[in-house]
């Protein structure tokens, strides 16, 4: 920026591809579903994130987070906006100061009659970089240039350029009849924000996202959390914290079958079946053409009718072995220990019938 070159920050967002797998799901049902008609005042969205219940919901699932959600009991989108906006370092201190106001518990006051009209739609309390950039412009006359200069130094955490803005603020201050010591008192409040301070259009995308992960959460628990295991099905340690939270809403998790289980986690009338994806050392490839495999010739009996349908290019020795280990072949007859130990010659026979088949070779029952 300073040599004049023009810098861009693109944000990828697995909880936009999220969405887009959980309203695939919705749709397998409700054809019509259109989550851009999403309501912006569903109660049982406003209601889960008064619970602190939001595993799963962007930028606002951690644990001081929820905590707050809870003192907090947002019942409007601003709300929402404003805690994503305070959740920082530095606005976070004024987080109780913020909730008590919300509920009536302290009084909603103003340093100046100036700042209520900037401040009354967060009770008074400094939450975005457009109300400092208002405020400096309405108290201390600066133009919006000068406030733009301070957005900038908050934001890349320049001390020294503040500390010089400071004093052009008390003295625009001044200039405009406001007493020294109430400009102090603001500016104050300005460097306590300045610590992260967000911009009020940044937490309104963000929370646009959030309200929305939050309203499927809500009205289609099995749909999200199927959606959201899908997203994370190669980051284990995520995984374990998003079974937590299936066992936590009463959510089954069934386990794995090839007779059953789609590619990804998919939701069905008992609970999420497990994808087959996800299991280890299987991958999606080879997932994909055993679902593929299925549709078409229907369900197995057991491991040699299993292995003589698939397409062993796809699936090899590895893949079954993990398959039948994590249960996923427990419809098929006889234990894992009996599949496991008829494996190899499942292999054999199923290979030398695809390679007859590859020769244009048949036998007599195959025309049976």
């Amino acid at each position: 920026e300073e040599i004049g070159l023009l810098k861009m920050d693109f944000l990828g967002l697995k909880e936009l591809s999220l969405m887009d797998e959980c309203v695939q799901l919705i749709q397998l049902t409700q054809s019509d579903f259109d989550l851009a008609r999403a309501p912006w005042d569903d109660r049982k969205t406003y209601d889960l994130f008064s619970r602190g219940e939001t595993i799963g919901v962007f930028q606002f699932e951690s644990e001081g987070m929820r905590e707050y959600l809870k003192q907090l009991q947002p019942d409007h989108l601003e709300d929402v906006i404003a805690m994503n906006a305070l959740y920082r370092p530095g606005p976070m201190q004024r987080i109780p100061l913020f909730v008590d106001r919300k509920h009536g518990r302290e009084e909603v006051t103003y340093e100046h009659p100036l700042l209520e009209p900037i401040l009354e739609e967060t009770y008074g309390v400094i939450t975005y970089q457009e109300q400092v950039q208002r405020i400096c412009r309405d108290l201390a006359g600066f133009t919006l240039g000068q406030a733009d200069g301070i957005r900038k130094a908050m934001g890349k955490k320049l001390a020294d350029v503040m500390e010089k803005y400071k004093a052009d603020f008390i003295k625009g201050a001044a200039g405009n009849n406001v007493d020294n010591e109430i400009a102090r008192k603001v500016w104050s409040d300005i460097e306590v924000f300045s610590g992260y301070g967000f911009n009020k259009s940044h937490s309104a995308c963000y929370s646009e996202i959030a309200y929305r992960n939050a309203y499927l959460k809500a009205n289609f628990p099995s749909e999200y959390m199927a959606a959201s295991l899908t997203t994370d099905r190669n980051n284990t340690d995520r995984l374990t914290i998003l079974l937590d939270e299936c066992r936590r809403m009463e959510i089954p998790i069934l386990p794995p079958d090839v007779n059953e289980s789609a590619l990804n986690f998919a939701p069905t009338v008992d609970g999420i079946r497990f994808g087959l994806a996800a299991i280890k050392n299987v991958g999606e490839g080879a997932a994909q053409s055993i679902v593929e495999c299925r549709l078409q010739n229907g369900a197995a009996e057991n491991i040699f009718d299993f292995c003589h349908r698939l397409d062993l290019r796809s699936v090899n020795r590895r893949v079954l072995e993990s398959l039948i280990a994590s249960g996923a072949t427990e419809a098929l007859e006889g234990s894992r220990a009996r599949q496991a130990a008829g494996l190899d010659l499942a292999l054999k026979s199923a290979q030398n019938m695809q390679d007859e088949r590859e020769r244009g070779q048949i036998s007599l029952f195959d025309t049976g």
